[in-house]
């Protein structure tokens, strides 16, 4: 993923969204219905209704990027609402578009030992 500045947020658009929208229609669903700025330069992200499939839309600042992903298998991990937004800090996104459950997500071991 392209580093993004610092103090970026990332919204979750919930619910499914029609994959099928570009550019001007993700845009529209930020302005319209989660009552955001597009060009705020945070990143929203829609998921299909299948779960397999995600777009981000991002203003960089000369211009709207909008980056889309395909899982093979399994699922993006969706919130349960189905209107809203929800926050998420980078690394959260970073778990998201690996396909990891970024609500809980837990360490694989503990240490046992300072030394």
């Amino acid at each position: 993923m392209i580093g993004l500045p610092t103090g970026t947020k990332v919204w979750i658009a919930a619910g499914a969204t029609d994959m099928r929208r570009g550019f001007d229609g993700l845009a529209s669903i930020v302005q319209t219905q989660l009552r955001e700025d597009p060009f705020s330069g945070h990143v929203f992200v829609f998921r299909g209704r299948r779960g397999d499939r995600i777009k981000c839309l991002w203003w960089s600042g000369d211009g709207l990027c909008l980056f889309a992903k395909r899982l093979e298998r399994g699922y993006f991990v969706w919130p349960q609402a189905t209107s809203g937004t929800i926050w998420l800090s980078t690394a959260q996104l970073s778990m998201l578009l690996e396909g990891i459950d970024w609500r809980r997500p837990m360490r694989t071991s503990q240490p046992q030992h300072a030394a």
